[in-house]
């Protein structure tokens, strides 16, 4: 099955994310740049759906930067998810390798045909 990791630090996101796509995707998650970082070596998933205000040692723009400068994340896609929604947080997202951004509160529609379409 396709993997999807979801990363954020708030449980009921992920759990939202686990409900929209949990039937077509296997859903894989994390609540820290660390162990989401740990989770793209270990597993290689296609896609990650990244917060960027986390706690701990690696922020999402660091867990960003970090899978988009593994040659071994070549072919995978990082979609950022932030409450932050001005213009400047998406750009230096843009600029830090994001395949796509989605403020907070986002359409689960949306990104689901987002995700979706990274497996066609």
């Amino acid at each position: 099955m396709n993997q999807v990791l979801v990363v954020d630090d708030h449980f009921d996101v992920r759990q939202l994310l686990h409900i929209a796509l949990g039937r077509e995707f296997e859903i894989l998650d994390a609540d820290n740049g660390v162990d989401a970082l740990n989770a793209v070596l270990h597993h290689n998933p296609r896609v990650v759906l990244l917060d960027v205000m986390m706690p701990g040692k690696l922020d999402g723009l660091q867990v960003l930067d970090a899978i988009k400068s593994d040659r071994r994340c070549m072919d995978t896609f990082v979609a950022v998810i932030s409450a932050r929604g001005q213009q400047a947080d998406k750009d230096e997202a843009y600029r830090f390798g994001a395949d796509a951004y989605f403020t907070k509160p986002f359409s689960p529609i949306s990104l689901v045909n987002w995700v979706r379409a990274r497996f066609q």
